[in-house]
């Protein structure tokens, strides 16, 4: 059974076994599913057609018994002469000396390796008896740990297979592999690990990609369905005209991405199924209004609103931009780590008697201590910053309150559907009226100087600077300029009364703040940073942000660098100062002047980096999948989502006996050990 522990495979003791625990292979289900990390597919050229110094795939005559000498302990080599196109071609391998018992004159033999075509001499990595069955020979590649190695994982799924593989059961309905012409589970498995041709590689991974990102989406749909049931909601009863005649003596008018975003969210709140949704927005598109409405809305309702933010400085601000648009209207209240005693207590007690109705902190507001009388309404600024279990213990605070997720980092719609598939998702995709684009320039390092002339200018105008540096401090491995050198450098450069400051991720909460609010301020006219800044404090004086060795940031966190600068009704710029190597590092420079759109940055810095980089390799709150890759199998993703929403809707796991197999894969417990 597939179930069996790998200990019946032979050649698998206990050592082998921790090793391969390491991989979470503990079962012959696990090994057999433990697909090739990568394939190279050899080419067989005629001689003329080789390269030197290419790798490359041989195949020939032996014409001679083996040579083999040994030189040093357990060093050796076998050196042996192969008949090809009627050219006698030598052939090296380097400590192999077993080789020589398996091969023999006369036999006809697969050589891979480097080519010398001034010796006509092929340097072996791999060889194999016979002929390959096509003129590409593919080799498969394991990702393997301690002891390991790729000929061991290749021997022991080679023999799980040949026992095995009839137990391999298919999970998919029929009909689904006569429409998407897909192979059998079984076939698929043993051409992903050991592949006839390029063809039929091909199809295999097409099945097991069209079958991960179902079981995902159906997942995520189930999740979805489910948190609607459980989480019963409130249907908040707003005072509609309270509300639009709030709108209406704003000092600015709404854009039509925010009204309809405002619709979207009224909608759900007024409904009896809690809401769950993620708001997408560009930095400066307005998301704060369209909270702040919403929660004033809450507050209408008769309940009190939650905004938590990933910094004090930023729920300082929040409060401040709250209190400014809401003024007497409701009791607004800033709850951060830094209050505490009588004052903390006083606060505590107000919003457990419902006297504050709307309560703005850090993660403050997701302690035990923090109990809310009637929690209706919950904003979480920049989501991905916050743990699943510190949003779901914020969630919880209230009788089912309407969550609201907010983020300005402009996530692709793969990943969209992917990362947040048990959440609604809202856009404001316009930028308010009047609002400058901010320019953006990329300079080599050889301008430096002028850089530093446009600098002053703008201190010299009033206005102020950010400065960005990828380091901290030196670092042998890398040749870039780090924050600490670049302060002293600007410290030299500019007069006594041009004020530098220098903020990085070793300062204290408290040194960040202070000098952040001394930028605020003006008391600080240009500000050295790492990405510290990243999601920050609002300064519509700040009108320059210059990015040091900015090859070294993605285009999302250049975007969101840039987004520091143009917040207020002055021309702000944006210099890129970077001497890329590579084809990638010119393309983002190229795109970061050519767009200011924050979802075309994104969909290209995906292209560029892959999902495991956008986010964080740690936060990202993506699947890890073991063939699919959502950013190149994106069309295969659209079709699973579709076809997950149609299961769903139509209830098929439960009626349609065809789908019993993908119903137990998808069961309340598969979903509860993935989202846990």
């Amino acid at each position: 059974m597939l179930t069996d522990s790998v200990e019946v495979l032979k050649g698998v003791g206990e050592k082998t076994k921790e090793d391969l625990a390491l991989m979470e292979i503990n079962t012959i289900e696990d090994l057999v599913m433990y697909f090739p990390s990568r394939y190279d597919m050899a080419e067989i050229k005629p001689l003329q057609e080789l390269i030197h110094d290419d790798n490359v795939t041989i195949v020939g005559t032996i014409m001679h018994e083996p040579n083999l000498q040994f030189y040093g302990p357990k060093k050796s080599r076998l050196t042996l002469t192969v008949g090809i196109e009627n050219v006698a071609v030598k052939a090296v391998m380097f400590n192999r000396a077993f080789a020589k018992k398996q091969l023999k004159q006369g036999d006809k033999v697969t050589l891979s390796g480097k080519w010398d075509a001034h010796r006509l001499q092929i340097t072996v990595n791999y060889y194999q008896l016979g002929e390959p069955e096509s003129d590409v020979k593919i080799q498969v590649f394991y990702s393997v740990k301690g002891n390991i190695t790729n000929a061991k994982i290749k021997g022991l799924i080679t023999q799980s297979l040949s026992k095995y593989a009839e137990s391999i059961e298919e999970i998919l309905p029929e009909s689904y592999l006569d429409s998407y012409k897909i192979p059998n589970r079984k076939d698929a498995v043993i051409q992903l690990h050991t592949p006839d041709s390029p063809t039929t590689l091909k199809h295999a991974r097409r099945r097991f990609v069209y079958e991960e990102l179902l079981l995902f989406q159906l997942k995520m749909n189930l999740l979805k369905q489910r948190h609607k049931i459980d989480a019963g909601g409130i249907e908040q009863q707003i005072d509609i005209p309270i509300v639009e005649g709030f709108i209406e003596q704003l000092p600015f008018a709404l854009t039509g991405a925010q009204q309809k975003v405002l619709q979207e969210i009224k909608r759900d709140m007024t409904s009896p199924i809690q809401m769950n949704r993620l708001l997408q927005g560009d930095v400066g598109s307005g998301k704060t209004a369209v909270a702040t409405i919403c929660l004033y809305a809450s507050v209408t309702a008769g309940f009190q609103g939650a905004f938590m933010v990933p910094t004090e400085i930023l729920a300082e601000q929040h409060y401040e931009s709250l209190v400014s648009m809401l003024g007497d209207a409701v009791n607004i209240t800033l709850l951060t780590s830094s209050i505490k005693g009588k004052k903390r207590r006083e606060i505590l007690e107000e919003i457990v008697e419902q006297k504050v109705d709307i309560v703005i902190g850090t993660h403050s507001l997701i302690q035990e201590e923090v109990k809310f009388a009637q929690l209706g309404f919950v904003v979480i600024d920049e989501q991905h910053r916050f743990g699943v279990k510190q949003r779901q213990t914020l969630r919880e605070k209230g009788l089912s309150p309407d969550v609201l997720f907010m983020t300005a980092t402009p996530i692709p719609r793969t990943l969209a559907i992917t990362a947040f598939g048990d959440m609604d998702v809202s856009i404001i995709d316009e930028l308010p009226a009047g609002r400058k684009e901010i320019e953006t320039y990329w300079v080599k390092e050889n301008m430096l100087d002028r850089v530093l002339q446009f600098i002053q200018k703008a201190i010299d105008r009033g206005e102020q600077a950010y400065v960005v540096s990828p380091l901290i401090e030196e670092s042998e491995a890398f040749d870039y300029q780090n924050a600490i050198d670049l302060y002293e450098q600007l410290q030299d450069y500019y007069p006594e009364e041009v004020n530098i400051g220098l903020l990085h991720g070793r300062l204290t909460a408290e040194e960040k703040d202070a000098i952040m609010n001394d930028f605020a301020l003006n008391k600080i006219h240009v500000l050295v940073a790492t990405t510290v800044i990243e999601v920050g404090v609002n300064v519509p004086n700040a009108t320059l942000m210059v990015i040091y060795d900015a090859e070294r940031f993605g285009l999302s966190q250049l975007h969101q660098l840039r987004g520091r600068v143009g917040r207020g009704d002055k021309q702000s710029y944006c210099i890129l100062i970077a001497d890329p190597k590579g084809e990638v590092g010119k393309e983002r420079m190229r795109i970061m002047t050519e767009t200011n759109d924050g979802f075309v940055l994104s969909e290209e810095d995906l292209k560029l980096r892959g999902p495991g980089d956008f986010f964080g390799k740690k936060q990202s709150g993506l699947p890890e999948f073991k063939v699919a890759d959502i950013v190149h199998d994106y069309r295969a993703l659209e079709v699973a989502r579709q076809d997950a929403a149609n299961i769903v809707q139509n209830d098929l796991l439960e009626q349609d006996p065809a789908y019993k197999e993908l119903q137990l894969l998808v069961s309340d417990e598969a979903i509860d050990q993935r989202f846990d």
